[in-house]
């Protein structure tokens, strides 16, 4: 059980005027946050450049010689780029009916976390996990510096759900995590307000 004041498990929402374009419009998954910082996965950019079989075929987790043969629900997922942090890194954000014993962290019950290539391969085979997300990078924060930039109306966060997780439509995680607050995004504006 986490401690109240930290927000594993949550989605961070970027505020207009953020100041960093990596993060404009970001939609990130919190996996960890503690006294020693926080890591997260931004669920809503694609890497454009790398679909899901090519990233397969460069790892050498499919067969040169055999047509690629991948489930529907597979072909359909996106390489996404999960933040500026070890860029060349992949991270696996998965539902919980997936679990390596040495490799995956357990987010919260239902969301599971793993950065080896089997859960790769469990997934091109059709045995993965019900739902996931392949990132490419993360988002992280040292001690202190998640509170600090919250503090100073740099996020906003609100409960996390399959939908904003795994759906496809990337465009449309932004509005719907407001939307989650309550908050019509045309009335945000970029000039941040301080007491």
């Amino acid at each position: 059980m986490t401690d109240a004041s930290y927000l594993d498990g949550q989605m961070l929402i970027a505020m207009p005027g953020i100041g960093d374009p990596r993060f404009d419009r970001s939609v990130i998954f919190l996996c960890v946050h503690s006294p020693d910082g926080a890591m997260g996965l931004v669920v809503n950019r694609a890497a454009e450049a790398l679909s899901f079989a090519e990233l397969l075929q460069r790892l050498d987790l499919l067969p040169e010689n055999e047509p690629i043969k991948l489930p529907p629900q597979v072909e359909a997922m996106k390489v996404q780029i999960g933040g500026p942090v070890e860029s060349g890194r992949g991270f696996v954000l998965h539902t919980s009916d997936y679990h390596a014993a040495d490799s995956t962290l357990v987010v919260d019950e239902g969301l599971g976390l793993t950065a080896t290539l089997d859960v790769l391969r469990a997934i091109a085979d059709g045995k993965g996990p019900r739902r996931a997300l392949l990132a490419l990078g993360y988002a992280g924060w040292g001690p202190g510096q998640l509170e600090h930039e919250i503090q100073h109306n740099g996020w906003l966060n609100c409960d996390s759900d399959e939908g904003l997780l795994f759906d496809t439509d990337l465009d449309a995680k932004y509005d719907l995590a407001l939307r989650k607050l309550g908050i019509d995004p045309s009335m945000l504006s970029t000039d941040a307000g301080h007491a």
